[in-house]
């Protein structure tokens, strides 16, 4: 039996070469992991890279916000749950959260915008059909999902 508001998830497992001179995951390869976890995402909406090339089409970040929430070392087992929490015919905003072992509380969040690319272009593209309806699916498995993280800035906050 599958859930229906199960999010898409990607594992993956800390590299040494991915480790810091402090012993923790570079700030950088967190962002490294979650590129993959968009990668399952574009597998799930039917855009694998199989499709990519057949269809001529892709998907290009647009933005990304990174909270670090807490240290992870090398051999840590992963996991990344990825959300699509809104989107429009062309667009995407995604939530992704990372955990490392069983620890119930996010290691890392992440926000993020996709475009959808007709890559001849390259040019913005309305989702074919079929993707839309993948990409609609999966966000209206998030509706009620309070995303902890999201639509933040960064500020200092007034004294």
């Amino acid at each position: 039996m599958t859930n229906d508001t199960a999010p898409v998830v990607y594992h993956d497992t800390v590299r040494a070469e991915w480790v810091d001179y402090n012993g923790h995951l570079r700030d950088a390869f967190y962002m490294l992991i979650y590129s993959y976890a968009t990668d399952a995402l574009l597998d799930a909406i039917g855009l694998d890279a199989a499709q990519r090339d057949a269809r001529g089409r892709s998907m290009y970040t647009l933005e990304a916000h990174l909270n670090y929430l807490h240290e992870i070392k090398e051999g840590a087992q992963v996991r990344v749950e990825v959300r699509v929490i809104e989107h429009d015919a062309k667009r995407a905003r995604l939530y992704l959260e990372m955990y490392a072992g069983e620890r119930a509380e996010p290691v890392s969040a992440s926000e993020q915008l996709l475009l959808h690319v007709d890559r001849s272009g390259p040019r913005a593209a309305a989702f074919d059909p079929d993707v839309l309806t993948r990409v609609a699916a999966l966000c209206a498995r998030s509706a009620g999902f309070a995303p902890r993280h999201a639509a933040r800035a960064i500020a200092l906050a007034p004294r």
